[in-house]
C-alpha cells in the first residue's frame, strides 16, 4: 500500500463544498478514524486505511517542509492551517485546507490528532502552486534528503520573512 507504488493519473479528484474528509490518528501518525468522505475521496476502505501511516495520502510532489512545519507545530499542541495536495489510492490528486489539532488527554499530553479537511478555493491553489513547486525544487536539488528539507526551509521562511508574516499569518490570509 506504500504510495511510491502507485502510478500518478495527473487527474484531480473533487468533492462538494459542504463535505469534510475527517481522519483521526494515534500520537505516531497511524490512522485510527476516517470517516465516509475521506474513503470516497482517497479510494481507501476504512480497513485498509485503519493503522496505516497518515502519509499512504501524501502526494510525493508536496513539499516536505510542510509536513515538518505541520508536526513541528502539533508537537507544542497548536493547531495548524495548511493547504496539501495529496494522493488517492488510484493515482488522482487533490487539493485540501487541512485544519489539523492534537487530541490531548485529561492531563493535557497530546494522544493524537484530528484533521478536517475541506474544498480549498480554486484561486489560492492557483497562488500556492508556483510555491510549492519552488519548495519542491529546492528539496530535489540537493542529494541528501535533509540538506533538500533545511532548504525548502529556509525557503519558507524566507518568503514569510517578505511577507511580513508568520506560517499562520501567510495562510489564513490567502
Amino acid at each position: 500500500m506504500a504510495q511510491e507504488s502507485r502510478p500518478m493519473t495527473g487527474r484531480e479528484k473533487t468533492f462538494p463544498e459542504n463535505e469534510l474528509i475527517v481522519s483521526k490518528t494515534d500520537k505516531t501518525g497511524r490512522i485510527t478514524y476516517v470517516n465516509d468522505v475521506f474513503i470516497g475521496v482517497s479510494g481507501y476502505t476504512e480497513t485498509e486505511a485503519k493503522g496505516q501511516p497518515h502519509s499512504i495520502v501524501r502526494h510525493p510532489d508536496t513539499p516536505r517542509c510542510l509536513f515538518k512545519l505541520m508536526w513541528d507545530m502539533l508537537g507544542h499542541g497548536e493547531e495548524v492551517f495548511v493547504y496539501i495536495n495529496n494522493l488517492a489510492k488510484n493515482g488522482d490528486h487533490y487539493w485540501v485546507f487541512a485544519h489539523v489539532t492534537p487530541d490531548l488527554d485529561p492531563n493535557g499530553d497530546i494522544i493524537g490528532y484530528h484533521s478536517n479537511r475541506r474544498v480549498p478555493r480554486r484561486d489560492v491553489i492557483k497562488k500556492l502552486e508556483p510555491l510549492y513547486k519552488k519548495l519542491f525544487d529546492a528539496e530535489r536539488s540537493h542529494a541528501s534528503s535533509k540538506d533538500g528539507l533545511e532548504a525548502s526551509s529556509r525557503l519558507l521562511n524566507e518568503v514569510l520573512k517578505g511577507e511580513g508574516k508568520n506560517y499562520d499569518e501567510f495562510v489564513l490570509s490567502l
